[in-house]
């Protein structure tokens, strides 16, 4: 297998198969018709479509960013000559069901899939997958009517989606925006507002754009109870699906950013004619609870193209070093001998093995979690749905979060195992450093993934969700320490647990008592905390894999990058669940005025 530039395939086969046993979806009926054999033709495709199609315009669309002409938005073709290979091969109906022409693929495959065009070219790619998280969202709470105007011509490739969250005074604080939707006598909405943010808002790649737009109806409940979702397309829909006269949205603006530039990034107004119409999704007032369903679905999307990003610096920074010679080992006197590959010294080798165990690590929660999505939707037993649905409650700010902070360090350290030439825009790591710098940002900050870990997801059922993950990570340690090669690191991060638990005890107690400010104050240091016990775990459970699997440079690679987690990264966890656990009040208690 040749070496790819975006992920290493013996990594990816491991994860899915040696790890997560990725064939035992295969039980469920909606993926009967499905093989291993069926699954690495669509991995493959995607990752011949991913170097081929997406890589090879990553510079170009860096460079030449979205533009705003006579009201539109311009980009270069090679844009749209992607996207559209990306939907003739069906990449976006994955998910969706046979017969409405989908693949009915697993969201552990789909998410695979998705990461290699992540990792190849994150601007591009956010078209398509914005539009099929749109149409998973109209199939999970659409009327049969909305989903045959709206949904089926998105999953078809000729419409396109976004989701309108944001609003210039209200950022990510869903409870104050203004956006209002008023009732007309033939049951549709007109609505009034404006959007901030908005990706993919306005371009030419299709036929129309489906807006999903959170509003407050006329004399709806104040803050987030009172909002609801409505369908507002680019284009008026006629009752038959064809496309009708152009709706009452307006491209405002384009925002200019320092990465992913290729994805054009609007500002949007709605209704400055008095005549945008917009349609209900679902019951009023729980637009929220709808739009989360799309949202969950892009934080998981958001992690593993972070950690994808830091993937592709990883792989860039690893080449680099391989071919670079400079210096020799520092007790090599001889100055005429020959320069070593910069590998060979112990602190490039030290930053490599960095970067790799964060994005190897985050790459295999990821993927866990995509398979907990497929695990909760398709299982047959109730408790064992329910079991993974809140598993992925707790796992999907981890995903999200703790991810794309890490994973941004990865790609910082690339820059650095560079040197000059990984600051100059002749070598990509710079660019994967920029394109990744959005992911801690958008689809909810980490400050607001950690708040909601550790305020919400730890602490929902009594505990319910902790207790699972806690039990998961209890049954691979109790295999490793049959294992005498693994068995003290087993032993560590069975430590870990007992500290994270009292940790956790900790905060509710303080919640109890009414501190709630001060119980959150550490949510930063708790998502440390868990995000890393859970990549421990990761590595504990893919040193176990490599064990199983036999002797071989690979596995000897896979179990000696646990070790280091162990020995290098892990103690880090110790200090945060110290601040978490004593209620650390350095930022708590500093005063605005102090500044």
């Amino acid at each position: 297998m040749s070496p790819s530039p975006v992920v290493d395939r013996r990594h990816l086969d491991f994860v899915l198969y040696d790890m997560l046993d990725a064939e035992s979806v295969l039980r469920y009926p909606r993926f009967a018709s499905h093989s291993r054999e069926t699954f690495d033709a669509v991995i493959e495709l995607a990752h011949r479509l991913a170097v081929d199609k997406f890589l090879s315009h990553n510079r170009k669309s860096d460079l030449n960013e979205p533009r705003m002409v006579d009201g539109k938005v311009e980009l270069i073709p090679e844009i749209g000559e992607a996207v559209a290979a990306f939907n003739e091969a069906g990449f976006a109906a994955a998910l969706a069901d046979e017969a409405r022409g989908g693949m009915q693929l697993p969201f552990l495959v789909t998410s695979a899939c998705d990461a290699l065009f992540s990792g190849a070219n994150p601007s591009t790619v956010a078209y398509p997958l914005l539009a099929r998280a749109a149409a998973n969202l109209l199939e999970a709470h659409a009327d049969a009517s909305q989903k045959d105007r709206y949904m089926q011509p998105i999953l078809a490739g000729r419409w396109f989606g976004t989701m309108c969250l944001s609003e210039p005074q209200a950022g990510s604080s869903l409870a104050d925006i203004r956006t209002s939707a008023h009732p007309q006598a033939d049951g549709s909405y007109r609505l009034e507002g404006a959007k901030m943010w908005i990706s993919a808002g306005d371009h030419e790649l299709g036929e129309n754009i489906v807006h999903l737009v959170l509003a407050r109806t006329t004399g709806a409940p104040a803050g987030v109870r009172g909002i609801s979702l409505f369908i507002v397309p680019r284009f008026k829909v006629n009752a038959d699906g064809s496309r009708g006269a152009r709706n009452d949205v307006r491209l405002a603006g384009v925002n200019h950013k320092m990465g992913q530039r290729g994805s054009v990034n609007t500002f949007l107004k709605f209704g400055e004619a008095g005549d945008c119409v917009a349609e209900l999704v679902g019951e009023p007032n729980q637009g929220l609870a709808y739009m989360f369903h799309m949202m969950n679905e892009e934080r998981i999307g958001v992690g593993m193209g972070a950690v994808m990003q830091g993937y592709a610096g990883y792989l860039n920074s690893l080449g680099y070093a391989r071919e670079r010679r400079q210096g020799r080992h520092p007790d090599q006197k001889d100055p005429a001998s020959l320069p070593i590959p910069i590998i060979e010294h112990a602190d490039v080798r030290r930053m490599l093995l960095k970067q790799r165990s964060y994005v190897e690590g985050s790459h295999a929660l990821g993927l866990y979690a995509a398979m907990l999505v497929d695990v909760s939707l398709q299982d047959p037993d109730a408790d064992t749905r329910h079991e993974a649905e809140l598993l992925l409650e707790l796992l999907t700010p981890i995903v999200k979060a703790w991810s794309s902070d890490r994973c941004l360090e990865a790609n910082e350290i690339a820059v650095q195992v560079l040197g000059g030439y990984g600051y100059t825009r002749e070598f990509p790591v710079e660019q994967c450093y920029r394109d990744n710098r959005i992911n801690p940002i958008h689809e909810g900050t980490n400050g607001i993934q950690a708040l909601d870990l550790l305020g919400r997801k730890a602490m929902m059922e009594n505990g319910a969700p902790l207790a699972l993950l806690f039990d998961r990570i209890a049954r691979t340690i109790d295999d490793a320490s049959r294992d005498p090669t693994l068995a003290a690191m087993a032993e560590e991060l069975r430590a870990m647990l007992a500290r994270a638990e009292a940790a956790t005890r900790a905060v509710a107690e303080r919640m109890r008592r009414g501190e709630v400010r001060r119980g959150l104050a550490n949510a930063a240091h708790y998502m440390t905390l868990l995000g890393h016990v859970a990549i421990a775990w990761m590595w504990l459970w893919q040193a176990l894999a490599a064990a199983r699997r036999g002797d071989d440079a690979f596995t000897r690679g896979k179990i000696a990058t646990c070790h280091y987690f162990f020995a290098v990264e892990l103690p880090e966890a110790m200090l945060a669940a110290k601040l978490v656990a004593e209620a650390d009040d350095s930022a708590f208690a500093f005063s605005a005025e102090w500044f």
